[in-house]
């Protein structure tokens, strides 16, 4: 019993508290009954965000669009070698921002072209194309290649780094001082006819000082790629048409065992350096592509009726070995001919080419945008740039030498932006390395009279921004600059309100992140 009116005492206390924290009110009902209505506070729903694995987002469109941007003999910058640092600065500038109106997406610009530095190196003399004199510091001192690299990548614009891997000291390039490595590693370098000064490639000094700087380059630099040109062994006419001075380390091969032809030998040369270059590369940091741009034809013969220099037997470049092996990560060949070109045809090279791309590695041919030999140059790059996209599909692109033929040609610029490139593209992804993928961006967004505007968190590693916009059953999508993270839009178009927001961010490789679907209501 005591048990019991204990329970019944604790029973009677609970529905006392209950009754007195609860607010109440009287309401009188349709039968007169007057009943108690607990008041609840009335929480509207969160805007709904709604991840969905196989969400059907359109497709972006993806085509590689670069120009060759050269300081040696100060072909494109700096213009000249004697200007203010702001001076060079404004000219970076111009160019960059007149390639992102053009709706280009990447910029290889020469920072090492003879075995000087276009940045702070310490292996390595300050340019003579920037300075005037090897190994003068600009003043005030400053980085290009940092300055070069943070401007293209705020305009979206990949960032390639490229090097001239043998060559010493161009004929253009001033009085060669103490500071220059012609003076610091004699032994290795030799002379040719026409003034330059050149590596020996089977000197071990040689592949190590290359592979040094490149090293350096990649762990201190934020690049997305490293480019070497055509310019191996050099070419003939250099040399006065005589054989590469390289009887010293040839000799020593000889005399160590070595049973191949000269010819084989400096191949072998320069494959075992790229193959080491590549490595390095992917050692260093695996998201930084590795790229060349070797002369057009490999051999007279191949394919069936195309003419011309053999740089297989005249630069000691096997390129296509290189792409066989994928070697590299994009291959660009110069093809500087135009479509109708008898000997050099431009597309039978490129499907060559295309066909010998066995490991899958992007291919973007060079274009000869400065100088094409046509009656109308405008519209001969116009179709070049078709032809590729009908060879190589999805995975296109071209580089364009060189950027003066941009500058200079006000024609060429009205063609590309109205034509061409009218619409902007992502650089083709890079399926075969990795990088860091990233997370889903956090989409906000507020509605402002008739428009909305949307929000998004920034990541400082994104190349870009893609924004997908759907009004009905309609998708409209825009590329945007990493700079950019809100973009107001209209709330309805043609009669269409807009129902669905994503926004997803591109990697260094040109991978798209896992995304979350912002629904408006």
């Amino acid at each position: 019993m005591r048990f019991r009116s204990s329970f019944f005492q604790i029973l009677l206390l609970a529905v006392f508290v209950v009754s007195c924290a609860t607010k109440t009110k009287k309401i009188t009902s349709k039968s007169g009954i007057k009943k108690p209505v607990v008041k609840t506070e009335v929480k509207l729903p969160p805007k709904p965000v709604v991840k969905l694995d196989n969400f059907d987002l359109p497709e972006i469109k993806r085509e590689f669009r670069a120009v060759w941007i050269a300081s040696v003999a100060n072909i494109n910058w700096p213009s000249r070698n004697n200007l203010s640092v702001d001076q060079q600065k404004q000219e970076a500038i111009q160019l960059l921002n007149l390639l992102v109106d053009l709706n280009f997406n990447a910029v290889i610009l020469q920072i090492r072209p003879s075995a000087d530095a276009l940045y702070k190196s310490p292996h390595e003399p300050w340019s003579y194309f920037l300075t005037g004199q090897i190994g003068q510091a600009p003043y005030p001192e400053y980085d290009p290649l940092e300055f070069w690299i943070e401007e293209s990548h705020k305009r979206g614009l990949e960032f390639h780094a490229w090097l001239n891997p043998f060559r010493a000291h161009h004929s253009n390039g001033g009085q060669i001082t103490s500071e220059s490595m012609v003076k610091k590693s004699p032994d290795n370098i030799v002379k040719l006819k026409n003034g330059m000064y050149w590596f020996d490639p089977a000197d071990d000094r040689t592949q190590e000082q290359a592979l040094k700087v490149v090293k350096d380059i990649v762990s201190r630099y934020n690049v997305d790629g490293i480019h070497f040109d055509d310019y191996f062994y050099p070419y003939a006419e250099y040399n006065g048409g005589k054989d590469f001075p390289d009887y010293k380390s040839w000799t020593l091969y000889q005399q160590s065992g070595g049973t191949l032809s000269r010819a084989d030998w400096r191949r072998g040369n320069v494959n075992k350096f790229l193959k080491r270059i590549y490595d390095e590369i992917k050692a260093q940091k695996n998201d930084v592509k590795f790229g060349i741009s070797p002369f057009g034809i490999w051999k007279p013969g191949f394919p069936t009726g195309i003419k011309g220099s053999s740089q297989y037997d005249e630069l000691y470049a096997d390129a296509k070995l290189w792409l066989n092996q994928g070697w590299i990560d994009y291959f660009t060949p110069q093809l500087y001919w135009p479509v109708d070109s008898q000997g050099q045809s431009f597309p039978l090279l490129l499907q060559w080419w295309s066909d010998e791309n066995t490991k899958g590695r992007h291919l973007w041919p060079g274009l000869n945008t400065v100088a094409v030999k046509s009656s109308n140059p405008v519209s001969e790059i116009a179709r070049e740039i078709d032809v590729t996209r009908q060879i190589l599909k999805k995975n296109t692109g071209e580089v364009h030498w060189s950027i003066a033929g941009i500058t200079k040609n006000y024609a060429m610029q009205q063609e590309l932006k109205t034509n061409s490139y009218k619409e902007k593209v992502l650089i083709p992804e890079t399926t075969w390395l990795t990088s860091k993928e990233l997370p889903e961006l956090n989409v906000t967004w507020k509605k402002q009279s008739n428009n909305v505007s949307i929000n998004w968190n920034k990541q400082t590693e994104a190349l870009s921004y893609v924004i997908y916009l759907k009004y009905g059953n309609n998708w409209q999508t825009e590329i945007l600059s990493p700079e950019i993270i809100n973009k107001n839009v209209v709330s309805e178009f043609k009669g269409k309100k807009l129902s669905t927001v994503v926004v997803r961010s591109v990697n260094k490789l040109g991978k798209l992140n896992a995304y979350k679907v912002t629904m408006i209501n």
